[in-house]
């Protein structure tokens, strides 16, 4: 087992840049305005499409100041169209377009638009959740779990299981024992957090740090190439091998 601190925190600070902080999206402030837009890039990137992509397209978005459920909802089907295949969405654009219209619509209707009366409205965490996924059937785990990985510890109710890549990034720094159970992984690495925090830092800034890390290194296999991999037992007993 390595010694976590000297893991937890270079992981932290490579790459533990919150997605919303790097699209200027302020969640902390628990604006609704800031929160759908968090909302719509979570849709996009919840999508099997490069994340550059949906950069890409959440900017046009932006510059086109369509950003509320009441703005989508007007700028219509063939205007959504046109947005998202300037962004590169041209394989999902008809079906992205359409996802929009059906999930923007229910949110205005049941929730007034509002991301926070949705939240406030949910008994728990799991009601988030499936409250979420009923906005329309295009929403489904891996949105939901982008949408409230950020909002964890702002959102009272927000708190989604880790991502697979999360877990396997966790395994590889030895952070998680391989037989430990997915249900246990998300109290060991709060646990780890607390005991191992980084000044400034957050819980939400250490999961992404591992996502990035399950997702462009651990998962591809790319192991000579990590940022990390000075600090990672999986490394090193494939170095051996």
């Amino acid at each position: 087992m390595n010694k976590t601190s000297e893991v937890i925190k270079p992981l932290v600070r490579q790459l533990g840049k919150k997605f919303s902080v790097g699209l200027g999206i302020d969640l902390p402030s628990l604006e609704s305005s800031e929160i759908f837009k968090w909302f719509l890039v979570s849709i996009l990137f919840g999508a099997r499409i490069s994340e550059t992509i949906a950069v890409k397209t959440y900017r046009e978005f932006e510059k086109e100041k369509i950003l509320s459920s009441e703005t989508i909802l007007r700028t219509g089907w063939d205007g959504l169209v046109e947005i998202l295949d300037r962004g590169g969405y041209v394989r999902y654009d008809f079906k992205t377009a359409t996802k929009l219209l059906e999930v923007m619509g229910s949110l205005k209707d049941k929730y007034r638009g509002n991301l926070n009366a949705l939240h406030e409205d949910s008994l728990d965490s799991r009601d988030l959740e499936r409250r979420i996924k009923n906005l329309g059937k295009g929403i489904g785990e891996v949105t939901v779990g982008i949408f409230l990985r950020e909002l964890r510890g702002l959102w009272k109710k927000a708190n989604p299981p880790l991502s697979p890549l999360v877990l396997t990034a966790m395994r590889n720094l030895a952070l998680l024992d391989r037989e430990t159970v997915n249900r246990s992984a998300l109290p060991s690495l709060k646990f780890l957090w607390e005991r191992n925090f980084v000044k400034g830092r957050n819980f939400a800034d250490l999961e992404v740090a591992l996502l990035r890390l399950g997702k462009n290194w651990c998962r591809p296999g790319k192991c000579k190439e990590c940022r990390l991999k000075k600090y990672c037992p999986s490394t090193k007993e494939k170095t051996l091998r």
